[in-house]
């Protein structure tokens, strides 16, 4: 386990210094949006597979508004580089709720059926390379952003709730990730148009 802890982290590293040798460019806006709108396919995916998986959340509606809040950015007066910042900020809360919800299946249910582990570790593992590109987008002499996971003001489960209630807000956490993901998709976007980049991509 250490060995393999050892090794993401080496890769995390490797992925890094690759980012930030580069200058934000419509390439590496590109490839942000890239990884961007598969995070966004995969999380669709992951939803779908937990919505089979609890057959009860097919007539259900969670109540409660976002899960991730990141500070507020006026959207008429913010330049790119704020909409990317926040952004990343909500990304890092993302990956703090996946983290939340991989530690609390584990210890109730170990192991799961294979295909909903393998989507979980892929869209973990898509979303700390994106929070990777992102901080490559922005990183400067006077600006370090952080990668690891955001657990601060992050929502746990409700404990009194049971198994119901922790399944329920898996769901919720996996519906953030969805739309993070696809708000990732759009920012990343306009961003790299605002860079030169082409509107088709």
């Amino acid at each position: 386990m250490a060995d393999l802890e050892q090794r993401e982290q080496d890769e995390q590293t490797e992925q890094s210094a690759a980012l930030d040798s580069t200058l934000p460019g419509p390439t590496q806006t590109g490839r942000a949006v890239s990884i961007a709108r598969l995070l966004h396919h995969e999380c669709g995916l992951l939803l779908q597979l937990y919505k089979e998986k609890e057959s009860f959340l097919s007539s259900y509606s969670p109540d409660g508004g976002r899960m991730v809040s990141p500070s507020p950015v006026p959207q008429e007066e913010a330049s790119g580089e704020q909409r990317v910042e926040r952004l990343h900020a909500a990304l890092r809360q993302c990956l703090g709720l996946l983290h939340n919800v991989l530690l609390k299946e584990e210890e109730e249910w170990g192991e799961q059926e294979e295909d909903y582990e393998t989507l979980k570790k892929n869209v973990r593992h898509r979303l700390e390379h994106l929070l990777l590109s992102t901080r490559g987008l922005l990183e400067g002499p006077d600006t370090t952003l952080e990668v690891t996971p955001d657990h601060q003001g992050t929502e746990e489960p409700d404990g009194a709730g049971g198994l119901f209630g922790l399944k329920v807000w898996t769901y919720r956490v996996l519906l953030e990730l969805h739309h993070w993901a696809d708000h990732a998709a759009e920012t990343l976007h306009v961003f790299h148009t605002e860079r030169g980049g082409a509107a088709d991509l």
